[in-house]
């Protein structure tokens, strides 16, 4: 057992052997900001002041750059306590951390979003009702065992359904089964909510958005936050997809017409023939390069592919952003 401290706070906490920091600090009621619980997002990275960490056999890293390792920075989802630490990182408020829970949900509504988004429609129980907050994700319990991580597309407000926007990709366990087999009707098991991908309400700061693909999802139910919240600063956002098509809700369109603090900038790396394109092209990280050369203003908040993620963060450090008001959300596609 190892006493871990956090000096922002002076939070205390036990790490027993073979467990992670995070999950040790959620165990005992310390709010630790995290997203992905895989390492490929970097919203649990914190600084080692004093002690040694080490990572188990088969950890995934990714999202530590070599100078972030350098100075001596962790994954927390990751990295296992070897002595008593004391570590640098920001705390998410007690508030905004619901309890998970594990719960039925039937399937109200399946919807054909794109080609390869399916929408899905979830109903609880009239009894029950989850709390979370926009932005962070439920994990499916499927029946051998294994879980699926997908982020809720709706706020809070909107709750008589949990919706969810599952991307079909070959070999995707349950994205095969939505595509092929699920059934409206059908019970599944749900345990959430997850994550700390939340707007940041005590910020005034203006707030810029950045997807990939299906990262719309998280993206969608924090901006329909803000807007039933009457947040007053701008609120700017970035959408990277390959083609038209996959630009699968009109949503962003009817939010610029209806909300004077909003825009967007849809960006497609690889436009089909018949798109008829004259808007930004190539990878939505090159596009936020070229035309906000100052984001240190900002509150800046990215959900995708974790190459993408990444690669958001890095521009937005270059350009201003301080690392700590970068949030992020990696989507890892999983086939096993």
């Amino acid at each position: 057992m190892h006493r871990i401290t956090l000096n922002t706070s002076g939070s205390a906490f036990d790490a027993a052997t073979g467990e992670t920091i995070l999950n040790a600090a959620l165990r005992q009621g310390v709010p630790l900001p995290y997203g992905c619980r895989n390492g490929q997002c970097g919203a649990c990275k914190a600084q080692v002041l004093a002690g040694e960490v080490d990572y188990p056999d088969g950890a995934q890293t990714a999202a530590l750059t070599e100078a972030e390792r350098q100075q001596g920075w962790c994954l927390c989802c990751q990295a296992h306590a070897r002595t008593d630490l004391t570590l640098h990182v920001r705390e998410a408020a007690a508030a905004a951390v619901p309890e998970a829970r594990t719960l039925p949900a039937r399937v109200a509504r399946l919807e054909r979003l794109s080609h390869d988004v399916m929408g899905i429609w979830l109903q609880l129980p009239s009894s029950e009702r989850l709390v979370f907050r926009a932005g962070q994700y439920i994990e499916i319990l499927m029946r051998d065992g294994r879980q699926r991580a997908y982020s809720l597309a709706n706020a809070p407000h909107d709750d008589e359904f949990l919706q969810l926007h599952v991307r079909h990709y070959p070999g995707g366990v349950f994205a095969e089964y939505a595509f092929h087999a699920l059934r409206a009707r059908e019970l599944l098991r749900i345990r959430g909510p997850y994550g700390s991908f939340f707007l940041r309400e005590d910020s005034a700061r203006p707030a810029l958005f950045v997807a990939g693909g299906t990262g719309f999802a998280p993206i969608k139910a924090v901006l329909e936050h803000a807007f039933a919240k009457g947040v007053p600063q701008s609120l700017e956002f970035y959408w990277g997809v390959r083609a038209a098509r996959d630009l699968y809700s009109p949503l962003p369109r009817h939010w610029a017409a209806e909300h004077a603090n909003f825009s967007w900038v849809p960006v497609l790396s690889e436009p089909m023939p018949g798109d008829d394109w004259d808007g930004c092209r190539g990878l939505v990280h090159e596009t936020l390069a070229a035309q906000q050369p100052d984001l240190s203003g900002y509150d800046i908040y990215t959900c995708g592919p974790p190459v993408m993620t990444r690669a958001v963060a890095e521009v937005a450090i270059r350009h201003g952003a301080p690392a700590e008001r970068i949030y992020s959300d990696a989507f890892e596609f999983a086939a096993k």
